[in-house]
């Protein structure tokens, strides 16, 4: 094991590209640099880390025709539909449920009065 400059321990060989090659990557597409083998040597090595020439170049290439702004929109597009799922499932079995959710809302009352009358005789 590795350790970075932060103290962590990482790992020398996980057997694929490691994030800090992605966060570099990412980093110089937002700020409008050319996402190159020597760009992303540089900004590995202002962060500390010892760039592997095997995995710059092999990201590099990956990224050299892909548009990354259309993968970070379909990123988040992917994100944000993905709570939906479970909004679905829960309409479904609406009737079961709210059944159920009664008796927790007048747990929640009780344990709530519970607490006043706790803070009243403190004070009080």
């Amino acid at each position: 094991m590795k350790t970075s400059p932060q103290g962590s321990e990482v790992s020398s060989d996980n057997g694929g590209i490691r994030m800090e090659y992605i966060y570099g990557a990412l980093l110089l597409h937002s700020v409008g640099t050319k996402v190159s083998e020597a760009n992303l040597k540089k900004v590995l090595e202002g962060a500390g880390v010892t760039p592997d020439a095997a995995r710059v170049k092999a990201l590099a290439s990956s990224l050299k025709d892909l548009n990354i702004d259309d993968v970070l929109k379909s990123a988040a597009t992917a994100a944000i539909a993905a709570p939906a799922a479970p909004a679905e499932e829960q309409s479904k079995g609406k009737k079961g449920k709210e059944k159920k959710e009664e008796p927790k809302e007048e747990k929640a009352e009780a344990n709530e009065q519970d607490a006043m009358a706790g803070l009243s005789s403190l004070f009080g």
